[in-house]
């Protein structure tokens, strides 16, 4: 259970932050396609589902909450290393996505999927995407209704391995406004600020509702690509998984190299490598 738990905190934190794809970290973690059945079977298989998943929501809702209070000062005061750490968390996870294609004969049309994805993500990042304007969250019946479309696009986008929920959040003009409103709830909690956790509720529970809705309808959809085409989905995982990388250093940038700098890099690389294969066993 603790190491779901560890396993649900990284996913949180890849999920969090834009330009790394929380999809990818779940196969780096070796759970992806388990996940995936979980959910889409979380009825029929209820206590076995629950099981399994709820210590991973456990590890992601603890990375929801801290990371608003710290994830942005790293990435603003060491980009380079920091970026390197979730490069080596996503190459870490690599071995566990070839054995899913080892030892069965390679296709063109593998190889085809694999270069495609490859080109997609590397080249979205290097079209240099901005960031939207900042949305509006007054509380408003439009409002609501944006917020339940927003959640369902976000989560739906942060289940799909190589594409980033946040990052999607971020175009949209809704990431800086809903993690400024996690933070402003969970200070009205502490406080016990009646009007605050209202508020708070208000904006996070149709965004909330819209991020479940939006999970069970992308989780189906991937469960029977899945099911009809499991090599072609898992090269198109490895391809994924090898543009990561160039995508996080593409829009995440990098700050100033130093040789101190490169010698920190290259620790948090091989830690975040050693983490997520030791996870993913």
């Amino acid at each position: 259970m603790i190491k779901n738990i560890l396993k649900g905190i990284v996913i949180g934190l890849a999920n969090v932050i834009p330009g790394v794809s929380g999809g990818t970290m779940m196969v780096s973690m070796g759970i992806y396609d388990k996940l995936i059945h979980s959910i889409t079977h979380l009825f029929s298989e209820l206590k076995k589902s629950v099981m399994f998943l709820l210590p991973i929501f456990i590890g992601i809702g603890i990375a929801v909450v801290v990371v608003p209070f710290g994830i942005e000062y790293l990435f603003a005061e060491y980009p380079f290393q920091t970026n390197l750490l979730f490069i080596g968390l996503i190459l870490g996870g690599l071995p566990a996505a070839w054995k899913n294609v080892k030892g069965n004969s390679i296709k063109i049309g593998h190889l085809i999927v694999c270069i495609a994805f490859f080109v997609l993500v590397a080249g979205l990042a290097m079209m240099g995407e901005t960031e939207g304007n900042a949305a509006d969250l007054s509380f408003s019946v439009l409002s609501v209704a944006k917020l339940f479309g927003v959640g369902v696009v976000a989560s739906a986008t942060m289940v799909i391995p190589g594409v980033s929920g946040s990052m999607m959040l971020l175009l949209m003009g809704y990431y800086h406004p809903i993690l400024e409103a996690i933070t402003e709830f969970i200070k009205a909690v502490l406080a016990f600020d009646m009007d605050g956790i209202l508020r708070g509720v208000g904006i996070l529970a149709p965004f909330g509702i819209g991020v479940v809705a939006g999970i069970f309808a992308i989780a189906k959809l991937i469960e029977i690509i899945f099911e009809k085409f499991p090599l072609y989905a898992y090269w198109a995982i490895i391809g994924l998984i090898l543009s990561s990388p160039v995508a996080i250093l593409l829009m995440g940038g990098i700050g100033s190299i130093t040789v101190v700098s490169v010698l920190a890099g290259t620790v948090a690389l091989a830690a975040g490598f050693v983490v997520a294969l030791k996870l993913g066993e």
